[in-house]
């Protein structure tokens, strides 16, 4: 009988200060810690170096999914109270979507809300979970509600204060967004994806590695804590993905021609680990993944990993122990904060090969 893997045994002390609150000036000069699997080192590097440090001839699979300013701030329509939602995706009935609400059980039902003075108002109609079906009302197309009212859905630990940050906060309009994204549907960016410019994109391409795109929109799953304490009794949210002919095609032939897959960030490789290669059609595919990978989990596609520093006892985290093997994980992570890597969403990344 296998050991239950306990929740405690994944968790570890960061420092506050280490938390990444904005981007640095220039995305690729991060910093970028290599772990080496099989002689269990480490080294450190800056980000803008990562061509060198690709194997020739591999295929890098990216995210492309492009996050919604999908986050509002408005009022109660009858007694003015302040309420703040999240849109998660529009349901099967036109107008009617998943949403994140504070304080939602405490709403009734039938209550209105109303977002930029008026032009966006909602209607709570149910409840599935913790999650709030809202009517909206608006006029014209909801991208165009959206990008003039909406904010970018930062995770809680990045904190703006609204009249102090009214530059960053008009910053991670593009910063909290990968250049190569164009799918929109995500709450949150594939921030593993954040490093790169279009200098590094042409660098890797000139050595011969080749670049293809899948879409993972970034949900409440990718987020959502462990709250047992046994890990496999954890149940992840599905998330939509697509993953287009022509990513299928060189999948197959990076598989046959012995080439080395490089998945960029956790979702790639959730993607990538929830579908059988050999199965798939040449048209493409599509559907929703659940995967959750912790320690002793196979990792049947993905060879090299890159990704950002997460949070203790996160799913995230999880599943870089399960890639680089949990003791190697676990000193790196404590490297990191001795030499003061930035973690999370804008922070530093790490190449595990």
């Amino acid at each position: 009988m296998t050991t239950p893997l306990k929740l405690k045994d994944f968790d570890f002390q960061l420092p506050e200060s280490l938390i990444a609150q904005k981007p640095l000036a220039i995305r690729d000069q991060s910093k970028l810690m290599i772990l080496d699997r099989k002689s269990g080192t480490i080294k450190h590097d800056l980000f803008s170096n990562l061509p060198h440090l690709i194997p020739k001839h591999s295929l890098i699979v990216f995210n492309n999914t492009k996050v919604i300013p999908s986050k509002f701030h408005g009022y109660q329509t009858k007694n003015k109270k302040p309420i703040e939602i999240l849109l998660l995706r529009e349901t099967t009935v036109k107008k009617r979507w998943e949403a994140l609400i504070k304080g939602l059980s405490k709403i009734r039902l039938e209550t209105e809300m109303e977002f930029g003075n008026g032009k966006l108002k909602a209607v709570l109609k149910g409840r599935i979970e913790n999650k709030a079906i809202l009517e909206l009302q608006y006029h014209g197309k909801i991208d165009n509600i959206l990008n003039s009212l909406g904010e970018m859905p930062l995770p809680p630990y990045i904190r703006r204060r609204s009249k102090e940050d009214t530059t960053i906060s008009d910053q991670d309009k593009e910063r909290y967004q990968t250049i190569f994204a164009n799918s929109p549907g995500a709450i949150a960016a594939p921030t593993a994806g954040l490093h790169f410019t279009p200098h590094i994109l042409q660098t890797l391409n000139k050595k011969g590695v080749q670049t293809v795109y899948l879409t993972l929109h970034v949900g409440i799953g990718t987020f959502q804590p462990i709250r047992v304490e046994n890990i496999i009794e954890h149940k992840m949210q599905p998330e939509q993905f697509y993953i287009p002919k022509e990513t299928v095609k060189e999948l197959i032939l990076a598989r046959k021609k012995h080439k080395k897959i490089v998945g960029i960030g956790s979702t790639v490789t959730r993607v990538l680990e929830s579908v059988e290669l050999d199965g798939l059609k040449p048209s493409g595919t599509s559907g929703w993944t659940n995967r959750f990978i912790y320690p002793g989990k196979k990792f049947k596609v993905v060879d090299h990993l890159l990704t950002n520093f997460h949070l203790p006892k996160s799913t995230l985290y999880l599943l870089v122990c399960a890639f680089a093997g949990q003791n190697l994980a676990k000193t790196a992570y404590k490297e990191a904060i001795l030499k003061k890597y930035r973690f999370f969403s804008y922070g530093d990344a790490m190449l595990i090969i």
